[in-house]
């Protein structure tokens, strides 16, 4: 999908599909369901049919009156024009209903492909792009294709129908009548062309200008405690005036859009009008037509009122929802962007780090060549200070992010050339962060093992000691976080402890996976994922250095490099940095017993012990 540049003043923003990409999309949409689409236009084609017959029956009633008819031709007419008007009336309501059907089948479509290709999304292009503009693509700018896709496609085919069987109608009444028809279509074409050059630009601006205060009000909301202790109500409050003054103007601008087009539009109507009643005049006394004609013309003309004004009411949100599918398929762009080409399959689990660099800022790297070889079924520490680069390693080494420089390689083969799944299945991040969605507790389990069984579930609940799910009333099928059973952020992490278990991978990385817990809680969960983390490779970023005393080896970051690599006893030997981490971690810690196992230790010092 060929996508338009991003937001200039925001590089992070997801893109927006440009012009001819938005296009196909609308058809693709469309011709998904071919005899539905054809049902609706032949049904549309035959209620604007049918409500030609008014404007030419007045027209005859006319002649016959002026030639002296009886008034059984008459009554036969008139009842002709009640047939027709009733006949217009069914179809337009089936013809409607049939859209509306088509409308919320596409709308269905829609929000399903939306869903995957969000879901699809990279974590660091989700974290980049933030809430603010995901948010609102997946609620402003989906409420806004589907309304139009329900209320307005309707309405707007149908009155493209009705006024392309009008011109034909006036056409063949009289083609010199039918040609004054025309007479306002020049100003109407510059006034098109004038609107359609700007409405597109000043649609999308809004829509950017939308996401950025729906970001700014989500970030105050979310850190309201933040703002609060450190009194920034006054910043966010002037940061919220902002943005809202930006919405302000990005209105303006397309509220200036119709305010010229809307005037000028209901101006020409009157004009064909004019010049049909002036020359069908100057032909009737000469004698060239009828009374009725220029009648039945005249009433054509009028007809075409009410679907110029439906197609005039209904071009500022056609706009929009233009604007607002380019930004729901400029998702798209990110997931079906070209992924390199792999030419092997990794050959075991090592992973290897080669001079990588990486920055979250162009002039500010966070990591700085750094070399590392992770051999498999390793249980491999990484410590250092606060800010040292800890985890921003193990998203890079979790290929949720790019290094600006080097390689990552896992067996041999890139790790950006693994597909999600293989990635996944290979090497697994776990933080402190953990989310449990609205659904069954088998729901959310069976995210990471979609066809898992309910003894492999209620095993690995047993294995990080969640045995209260064994208790709940209706079991796996128990609604989760709702007002009937909430989960405290123990459980909510046993849950997420849950579903590494059951994605089963080869290299398990660990930041502070159960700093959530309560310590005796912790103490079974830590037990419990040592037993289960045996044979596989364990990378433990340690923020407790206790977690490092088990390790293999133990990495020291500090300022973004690697600066020491051995185990806990030649490390402290070579009385370096991580000698002094360990001195000042038991200078707090002081002769206290370790409250929790160390995760590291593997299942013979476990069962030793």
């Amino acid at each position: 999908m060929t996508t338009g540049p991003r937001t200039p003043d925001d590089p992070t923003r997801l893109p927006i599909a440009d012009a001819p990409a938005t296009r196909r999309a609308i058809w693709n949409l469309l011709a998904h369901d071919r005899r539905a689409m054809a049902v609706v236009i032949t049904l549309t084609g035959l209620a604007a049919a049918a409500g030609l017959a008014t404007p030419r029956l007045v027209g005859a009633i006319v002649d016959r009156i002026e030639a002296g008819t009886d008034t059984t031709t008459l009554d036969l007419l008139g009842v002709a024009l009640l047939g027709f008007a009733i006949a217009q009336f069914l179809l337009n309501r089936f013809a409607r209903y049939a859209a509306h059907r088509f409308g919320e089948r596409i709308l269905a479509r829609l929000r399903e492909q939306f869903v995957q290709r969000t879901l699809a999304l990279p974590t660091d292009v989700v974290e980049k792009a933030g809430p603010g503009d995901l948010l609102t693509r997946s609620s402003a700018d989906v409420d806004t294709v589907g309304a139009t896709l329900r209320d307005v496609g309707p309405g707007v085919v149908l009155a493209v129908a009705q006024i392309l069987f009008v011109l034909a109608a006036i056409a063949l009444l009289d083609p010199l009548l039918g040609l004054c028809v025309f007479a306002a279509t020049p100003a109407l074409l510059l006034i098109m062309r004038w609107y359609l050059r700007r409405a597109r630009t000043a649609y999308l601006a809004e829509g950017a200008a939308n996401s950025t205060m729906a970001e700014a009000l989500a970030a105050t909301a979310d850190g309201a405690a933040t703002v609060e202790s450190f009194r920034l109500q006054n910043q966010r409050i002037d940061e919220g005036n902002r943005q809202v003054a930006t919405v302000y103007n990005a209105r303006k601008r397309t509220l200036f859009l119709r305010s010229v087009l809307f005037p000028v539009m209901d101006f020409s109507y009157g004009i064909p009008l004019a010049v049909v009643l002036l020359i069908g005049g100057l032909r009737h006394v000469e004698g060239a037509i009828g009374l009725g004609t220029v009648i039945a013309a005249s009433l054509y003309v009028l007809q075409l009122s009410d679907p110029l004004d439906e197609l005039l009411e209904h071009m500022e949100f056609l706009q929009r929802s233009t604007a607002a599918l380019a930004r729901i398929e400029g998702v798209g762009a990110v997931t079906e962007s070209p992924r390199p080409h792999r030419t092997a399959a990794p050959t075991d689990d090592s992973i290897d780090v080669v001079a990588v660099r990486h920055a979250y800022r162009d002039d500010h790297d966070v990591l700085h060549d750094v070399d590392l070889t992770v051999r498999p079924g390793e249980r491999l520490a990484l410590v250092g200070p606060s800010g040292a680069g800890k985890s921003t390693l193990g998203r890079l080494l979790a290929g949720i992010d790019a290094p600006r420089a080097g390689s990552i390689t896992v067996g041999g083969v890139p790790i950006a050339e693994l597909t999600p799944d293989e990635r996944r299945r290979r090497v697994l991040l776990v933080t402190q962060e953990h989310h449990v969605f609205l659904g069954t507790l088998r729901d959310n389990l069976a995210i990471a093992a979609p066809h898992a069984d309910d003894d492999t579930l209620y095993a690995a609940l047993h294995a990080i000691d969640a045995h209260w799910a064994t208790e709940l009333p209706a079991g796996l099928d128990t609604e989760v976080n709702t007002t009937a059973l909430r989960l405290d952020a123990a459980q909510s992490q046993q849950i997420a402890l849950a579903r590494v278990i059951l994605a089963d991978p080869n290299t398990v990385i660990l930041d502070e996976a159960t700093a959530m817990l309560d310590p005796t809680t912790a103490r079974h969960a830590e037990r419990a994922l040592a037993a289960v983390l045996e044979g596989r490779t364990v990378i433990a970023i340690a923020h407790r250095l206790h977690t490092a005393h088990d390790a293999d080896r133990v990495a020291v970051l500090e300022a973004g490099s690697i600066t020491e690599l051995g185990d806990h006893d030649t490390l402290l030997a070579a009385d370096g940095a991580y000698a002094a981490l360990w001195r000042s971690w038991h200078g707090v810690a002081g002769t206290t017993e370790i409250s929790s196992a160390p995760i590291l230790t593997s299942t013979r010092h476990e069962l030793s012990g």
